[in-house]
């Protein structure tokens, strides 16, 4: 039996080491926004890998079916993140594009 995969990027240092920046005053998208939509397909690329191998493990033998179906369900959730902020900015894109000069 394989213990269940963590959330992709969530450790309890990171937790932590996030909060005590907060409580300094930095801000969670230190290096700008390219920097966070980099960090955010990072984790969605990490989460569809470990599904992958979750699946993988599965077919080649006995495997914890909640841990699949666990891996599976964040990397279908990071996909569907992804979908949702490209079409926002494609939209805000194009309404930008349609205002007036």
């Amino acid at each position: 039996m394989t213990a269940a995969l963590p959330l992709a990027g969530v450790t309890p240092q990171a937790a932590a080491r996030a909060y005590q920046a907060t409580a300094s005053g930095a801000t969670a998208a230190d290096g700008g926004f390219g920097a966070a939509l980099g960090r955010a397909i990072d984790g969605a690329v990490q989460a569809g890998t470990a599904a992958e191998a979750a699946a993988a493990h599965a077919i080649a033998g006995p495997a914890d079916l909640t841990a699949v179906v666990q891996a599976v369900s964040r990397a279908e959730l990071a996909l569907q993140t992804a979908t949702a902020i490209r079409d926002r900015v494609v939209q805000a894109y194009q309404d930008i594009m349609k205002m007036p000069i």
